[in-house]
């Protein structure tokens, strides 16, 4: 009996029944090669969208990148990022505000990420499983999604007031390493995670302690993971703007700071007085796509170190 493909699905009870067995396997054969087809198109399909998201994505940083080139290139200059501001901001460069947001970046992590590494072994190693512990991933969850400007009264109120801090270098790291502080245990988490329990229970069966395991199995097989939240964590923390003008950054300030307890200026405030507050907004306007682009360079430059070290180690442990 002859029947067509769309018909087989309608009368499959009925035609399994009837057929001889070769006829069976046949259609059974081609009821598969259909769903494969119907599988194959939907993931063509699937794939199809994911590259052009990926494609969205890099035309709009390409468009971003272009954009700050052709308006602040002719900025940059040995002078621009050499030399302080002068004549109310209008001339001279920025380096302290490259030295202030190179600080700020530099501090915010080399306080959060220990303190980070550790809350996130306690969680994923120590922590008994019940309702405190799903309490805890909850909090930390929704402080990643917290914005900035919550995290810049935080700090103006705990930091610089209530510590007496002032407006300084220290406050603006500790606000900023409060900030950074979900994304790197979160990330850190999953890392530790992803090690398999075989490398634990060879450890363990080997008469090592489960702390001797951590630090001499575990966190290694897991760095490159750790590297990548530190990484997040440091981009978000060099291109803050509404942390620092609370606790850390001033309007203007010629002099590079001295100790963690001095005002400072950093690039991302800087372009927002230059495009907000200034006095010469329009005569500026370059200097502000130069200060952007100086800014962009230097996060991509502190990323790419971090990366390189992470792919060194990843080739290492292979």
């Amino acid at each position: 009996m002859d029947i067509t493909k769309d018909q087989y699905v309608e009368e499959k009870p009925r035609v399994l029944k009837s057929a001889p067995k070769h006829r069976k396997i046949s259609l059974i054969q081609e009821a598969f090669e259909i769903r494969h087809r119907r599988r194959k198109l939907i993931e063509r399909l699937l794939f199809t969208c994911f590259r052009g998201a990926a494609v969205l994505n890099g035309l709009a940083l390409a468009v971003i990148v272009f954009f700050m080139l052709k308006n602040g290139i002719s900025a940059v200059t040995w002078e621009f990022l050499t030399d302080v501001p002068r004549d109310a901001m209008t001339r001279g460069g920025i380096l302290p505000c490259i030295v202030g947001t190179i600080l700020l970046g530099l501090g915010a992590i080399i306080i959060a990420l220990p303190v980070g590494v550790a809350s996130a072994i306690y969680l994923s190693e120590y922590a008994k499983q019940g309702p405190v512990l799903r309490a805890i991933r909850l909090g930390i969850n929704n402080l990643a999604g917290v914005p900035s400007v919550i995290f810049g009264l935080f700090g103006l109120a705990f930091f610089v007031t209530w510590l007496k801090m002032g407006v300084s270098l220290a406050a603006g790291c500790l606000t900023l390493a409060a900030m950074s502080l979900p994304v790197i245990i979160g990330s850190t988490e999953e890392a530790l995670k992803s090690v398999p329990d075989t490398y634990r229970e060879a450890s363990l069966g080997l008469g090592a302690t489960k702390w001797q395991t951590i630090c001499r199995v575990v966190l290694p097989a897991s760095l490159p993971g750790i590297l990548t939240g530190a990484i997040l964590g440091l981009s978000r923390a060099a291109g803050e703007t509404a942390p620092i003008m609370f606790t850390a950054a001033v309007f203007y300030t010629p002099d590079l700071p001295e100790s963690i307890f001095d005002e400072i200026m950093a690039l991302p405030y800087h372009i927002y007085v230059l495009a907000t507050a200034g006095t010469h907004i329009e005569e500026t306007r370059h200097l502000q796509y130069g200060t952007a682009l100086v800014l962009i360079a230097l996060v991509l430059g502190m990323n790419m170190v971090a990366i390189l070290w992470r792919s060194r180690l990843r080739r290492k442990l292979k």
